[in-house]
């Protein structure tokens, strides 16, 4: 096991392309962080670049004590998992596994133990004799990671290992895979789109946008205070709502409708307002609501999503299965629930930090 420190990391491409932009993260040891972003937003090549596949154009990446900029990807002491599983057609589930290990000299009677205790770890034992071609989805995936597991290296990286597996199976494989590594306790950098994904199995979250970070930190405080409305409409399902709204005083305009924030408003003027679906429910008769149209409903069981429109902007709320609707609704959302941006950048504002800035404005002035 090792820390991995990634510093101040840039990618870039010919022609100008910058994949990767001043990225840094530090990797505690034995700790399981997720990149997290949309397609082409530098994941995978950030990753590659922590595994020696791809070159890194300026910063460093430390592997424990050691910087691995120039170092070769099979000394590097890390284990990869890919998204196609990568195992030899012509080889026995048993073969794939031993194969690293031959390679490096092992002893006979430790690769008998190693794969032994790996097969038993991820219930590959009956399947030890076959090829891939006569295993499951799931079943290659887990001789993939069974053959990381025997190495016994410094770090785990997984580039969407769960990208080819259907829905049902990738629920099943992330508790798997996070099982694994916590009986395991090996640092592991895993990297995926799917945001559900990231939020089930990370010990914290780096979401990236156009090569750059957006936010680190723990699942829930990524969802619950996200940084900018970039994150806050990727982490989430559904996505936050993201209204234009107008803040007068202690009192907020959402359209034709107008809420009372009792002194919380952390700034004036024009803000973009984010409400999560699950903090809307319907309104008693004696509080200030939210006029929704309604638009369609999606039945999923325990619960319903309300699409509508709030004058002219969209809205959807997380309502229970057994509420009576109607085509106008009077939504409640607290006041405390909400989580203000700021129109032009997109960052988060909180009424802390804005009382500071003011104060430190003052101050510059005195």
């Amino acid at each position: 096991m090792a820390r991995i420190e990634i510093s101040k990391v840039c990618k870039d491409y010919h022609g100008g392309v910058r994949a990767v932009n001043g990225v840094d993260i530090s990797i505690a040891d034995g700790e399981f962080i997720v990149l997290v972003g949309p397609s082409g937003c530098g994941k995978s090549t950030l990753l590659r670049m922590v595994a020696g596949l791809e070159e890194i154009s300026d910063g460093t990446v430390s592997i424990g004590d050691r910087v691995v900029n120039s170092v070769d990807p099979a000394d590097r002491d890390i284990a990869m998992v890919f998204q196609n599983y990568a195992l030899y057609p012509h080889m026995t589930v048993r073969e794939n596994l031993e194969y690293g290990l031959k390679n490096r000299k092992t002893p006979k009677s430790e690769i008998d133990a190693r794969v032994a205790e790996a097969a038993r770890m991820l219930q590959l034992e009956p399947y030890l004799d076959r090829r891939p071609r006569a295993l499951s989805g799931g079943q290659r995936q887990r001789v993939a990671m069974g053959r990381a597991i025997v190495r016994k290296p410094a770090a785990f990286l997984f580039d969407e290992p769960l990208s080819n597996l259907d829905a049902k199976l990738r629920v099943s494989m992330r508790g798997e895979i996070k099982r694994l590594q916590r009986r395991l306790g090996t640092t592991s950098l895993y990297v995926t789109h799917d945001q559900l994904e990231a939020m089930t199995l990370a010990d914290r979250l780096v979401v990236l946008s156009h090569g750059e970070i957006e936010q680190i930190g723990t699942p829930l405080d990524v969802y619950h205070r996200p940084a900018s409305t970039f994150v806050a409409s990727f982490i989430g399902s559904p996505a936050m709502n993201l209204l234009k709204g107008e803040l007068h005083g202690d009192k907020l305009a959402l359209g034709p409708n107008l809420i009372d924030l009792a002194g919380n408003a952390p700034t004036s003027g024009p803000v973009t307002v984010g409400i999560r679906a699950e903090d809307l429910r319907l309104a008693e008769p004696s509080e200030h609501a939210l006029e929704l149209t309604a638009d369609y409903i999606e039945e999923l069981g325990s619960q319903r999503l309300v699409h509508g429109l709030l004058g002219d902007q969209p809205l959807t709320a997380i309502l229970s299965p057994e509420t009576q609707l109607s085509s106008e609704l009077r939504l409640f959302v607290q006041p405390q629930k909400l989580h203000f941006f700021a129109h032009d950048t997109g960052k988060r504002i909180d009424a802390e930090i804005a009382r500071q800035s003011v104060a430190a404005v003052g101050l510059a002035h005195v």
